[in-house]
């Protein structure tokens, strides 16, 4: 008898876990927010070497402030985050916790 406030899987009528869920969600958000943050940064790294060798303007600078500053507020707690997801399925693997019992 499966009870209605419990997220089953529909294809196989079995329990999910909802911890697995939202770690599952955290970590495809951490992986695209890594890889726009990189992508950011190497833009402002682009951006800054056209500029110091085209000539340095206001405009420019604020932009690769910008990017530079974009890319570190994505980053920092992606990589954390990232970290933290790879720390929890690791511990649930030498556990024996999870979908892999």
């Amino acid at each position: 008898m499966s009870r209605p406030d419990h997220p089953r899987d529909r294809a196989t009528d079995t329990p999910v876990d909802p911890v697995l869920v939202r770690r599952a969600q955290v970590a495809r958000w951490t992986l695209l927010a890594n890889r726009i943050g990189w992508i950011l940064l190497a833009v402002a790294v682009a951006l800054f070497v056209v500029v110091f060798m085209v000539g340095l303007n206001t405009a420019m600078i604020t932009a690769v402030t910008g990017l530079l500053i974009t890319s570190f507020i994505l980053l920092a707690p992606s990589i954390v985050l990232g970290y933290a997801v790879r720390a929890a399925d690791r511990e649930d693997r030498e556990t024996g916790i999870g979908p892999n019992r």
